[in-house]
């Protein structure tokens, strides 16, 4: 790994966790929906900006209501469900809960797609629920509000899995930056109901408040995309993705910095458990395909043998 890839890696993992603590600092002043409302214009903004400088051309007609599917799961359901899970759940928390995504995408994938998971898939996705169980329960507040914010988060989650799942034809159609730039933009489109509301709290919000959700428009929603696809296109897709599991400790780092939030070792242990758990179902080794292949590379190396002997 060069600097240049590891500067990308750094980038993407430090902004991606600190959007976190972020969404937690940008609820003291803005309501969830026009919070996630102005953080996806603000992306959107820049980003109809980069596409008319790069040239990006427009998606053929045919793909659009696809478009709009993808960037109405991945983006409006993502950070609208993902502000409102935050104001019952820590930030440290709701980056744990995230995490979640990996195995519901292999799950959609396995599901719609006809893809194979692996026993080893399975095996983690268990142990990853059972470490959602463990944050949810390691939580502090009311079980009943505390139940309905992870249940969003989760959502969010989701929502984004959908995203990553059906997205790649159009990635190989389209490219990594314009297909992120379409998908943005239309997901940033089904914000506009909550234009008015949102401008009304602008105007009674404070510099500092204003600055803080610039910041969430432009970096964590734009820029970590842009590091991502750099890192990918030198050291492939699943050594990129397999990073971003640095993210909860960068969130809950931040968080504990700057919201003075100290998680409960219930919760850390649940996190970790997490962790492993979406790890474990990453993992190619194990899966009933190289299983057969080891089978028969073993068949093949005693038949040798019994040749040789």
């Amino acid at each position: 790994m060069n600097w240049r890839v590891f500067t990308a890696y750094s980038v993407t993992i430090i902004l991606w966790g600190s959007a976190f603590p972020g969404i937690k600092l940008g609820l003291e002043s803005f309501s969830a929906e026009h919070l996630s409302a102005l953080r996806l214009f603000i992306g959107a903004f820049a980003l109809i900006i980069f596409a008319i400088i790069k040239k990006i051309q427009f998606p053929d007609i045919r793909d659009v209501p696809v478009i709009f599917l993808l960037g109405f799961l991945g983006f409006t359901v993502y950070h609208t469900a993902l502000s409102f899970g935050e104001n019952d759940v820590t930030a440290g928390a709701a980056s744990l809960l995230v995490t979640m995504t990996p195995i519901f995408s292999a799950i959609l994938a396995t599901v719609f797609l006809k893809e194979k998971y692996s026993k080893i898939g399975w095996l983690g996705s268990i142990i990853a629920l059972l470490g959602v169980a463990m944050i949810s329960f390691g939580m502090e507040g009311p079980i009943s509000v505390l139940a309905v914010g992870a249940l969003l988060i989760l959502i969010a989650a989701l929502g984004e899995s959908f995203y990553f799942v059906f997205q790649t034809k159009y990635l190989e159609k389209y490219g990594f930056l314009p297909f992120t730039v379409y998908t943005i933009v239309a997901g940033s489109l089904f914000m506009v109901f909550f234009l008015p509301g949102t401008v009304a709290e602008i105007s009674d919000a404070s510099v500092s408040d204003i600055s803080a959700i610039v910041y969430l428009g432009l970096f964590p929603t734009v820029i970590p995309y842009f590091a991502l696809a750099y890192v990918t296109s030198k050291v492939g897709a699943s050594e990129a993705t397999s990073s971003l599991y640095l993210t909860p400790v960068v969130a809950l780092l931040i968080s504990w910095l700057i919201l003075s939030e100290i998680p409960t070792l219930l919760a850390l242990v649940g996190g970790a458990l997490t962790l492993i758990g979406v790890s474990l179902s990453s993992l190619k080794i194990g899966s009933d395909d190289s299983i057969r292949v080891n089978k028969k590379l073993r068949n093949l190396k005693e038949q040798n043998q019994g040749e040789k002997v």
